[in-house]
């Protein structure tokens, strides 16, 4: 019984109800078929059998094999072939009426099969909705028309959690933007009082080696804060999507890179096929830069990157692999969250803001595709980007 249970959950909602149509069906005939053959069966008996008896028994008797044979057992004899003519039509009726219930029971099968994906199809429109919607896609609706019905109530339900969602997410990012901006003013303020005083001929050596420490701390504090802007500015879908020569983008990212940090030289394969994506030109560019950036500066020396640019049948993949430290599998997804870097570090920012990856994400999502992180088993980091090569679709499998 538990098994059967089982089996029946693990069919999908459309199945289950066409079976259980089906189901319901076959048992209402069987039931319709049962009555119909008892009445039957009793109307044979009381308007056929039995008048056709009484007819025989009233009757002359008849002369058969020269004798004149009793009229009880004459009467016995019509009566029991009357009643074996009846049970053998009553047989033949059942049967006829079982071949067309099983073909009647087919065709409602195939007509409740219908019946169901009809009623399930709005159902799916809903779940195909809630796949497709991520942070960037949150101002699409369902928009379901048709009666005020469970399914459109559950869709108009379904709306209504996406505008709170959205009046969420957008406040949110109202806020950090807007709070990007405001430091940004007081710092810009800081940096210039310390070049000036480190100008000023006056001013001690102390003092200026302070004043080069706290540009620095400076100078940590705005990379903080244009990561943190522009990751608010890429979790929102782009505006205007154009065709974008991705070959091109990945030059122009190589182009603003130091392929030189602290001196350690690190070289780069490319290996760029033609491809053309839909989206921002500017955002895809700076997710190009941010994974360069990140493969150069968590490199070892002398070590190598590999650039590849593929063209699938979904869209375009971007491949940026790196030479570096060993990054255990499991720490992997965590890179990808906002101030997270390796070793689960989130206080030391000497090397970067640790939002690079988050804004990769977040301008990949934006522009419906996805991304990808494993880690190499002689060290450092493959990262995949998957962007749609059209307008409106998805890179998810």
């Amino acid at each position: 019984m538990t098994r059967v249970l089982s089996s029946w959950r693990r069919l999908g909602l459309r199945m289950r109800l066409t079976l259980l149509y089906g189901g319901l069906f076959f048992l209402a005939g069987s039931v319709l078929l049962w009555f119909t053959q008892l009445l039957t069966a009793r109307a044979l008996n009381q308007r056929f059998v039995v008048a056709v008896a009484s007819k025989v028994t009233g009757a002359p008797s008849a002369v058969l094999g020269g004798k004149l044979p009793d009229s009880d057992v004459l009467a016995q004899r019509v009566r029991t072939n009357v009643e074996q003519g009846a049970a053998d039509a009553l047989s033949d009726v059942l049967r006829s009426s079982v071949i067309v219930m099983i073909l009647v029971g087919a065709v409602a099968v195939v007509l409740g099969y219908l019946v169901a994906d009809c009623a399930l199809r709005p159902l799916d429109r809903v779940t195909e909705t809630a796949q497709r919607l991520s942070e960037s896609t949150l101002h699409e609706r369902i928009g379901l028309r048709g009666p005020q019905d469970e399914i459109k109530r559950l869709a108009d339900t379904f709306d209504a959690m996406l505008d709170r969602l959205h009046r969420v997410f957008d406040a949110q990012r109202r806020f950090i933007a807007n709070a990007s901006h405001e430091l940004r003013t007081p710092l810009a303020v800081n940096r210039t009082v310390l070049e000036v005083s480190l100008e000023e001929p006056a001013a001690s050596e102390d003092l200026k080696a302070l004043a080069r420490a706290l540009l620095g701390t400076n100078a940590r504090y705005e990379r903080l804060i244009d990561g943190l802007l522009m990751l608010a500015q890429s979790e929102q879908e782009p505006t205007a999507r154009k065709p974008v020569d991705l070959r091109q983008v990945v030059r122009t990212a190589m182009e603003q890179i130091d392929l030189q940090p602290r001196r350690r030289k690190v070289v780069v394969h490319e290996d760029l096929s033609p491809a053309v994506a839909h989206g921002d030109p500017l955002f895809l560019e700076r997710c190009l830069v941010n994974l360069l950036e990140n493969a150069i500066k968590y490199n070892v020396r002398d070590g190598e990157v590999w650039v590849r640019l593929r063209e699938e049948e979904a869209g375009v993949s971007v491949t940026v692999e790196n030479t570096g430290p060993l990054v255990p599998p499991y720490e992997v997804d965590d890179l990808f969250e906002p101030f997270r870097r390796l070793g689960g570090d989130r206080v030391r920012s000497a090397r970067g803001s640790g939002l690079g990856l988050s804004i990769v994400r977040a301008i990949a999502v934006a522009h419906g595709g996805e991304v990808e992180a494993r880690a190499r088993p002689e060290g450092g980091l493959a990262v995949i980007v998957r962007l749609p090569s059209e307008p409106g679709s998805s890179c998810r499998r």
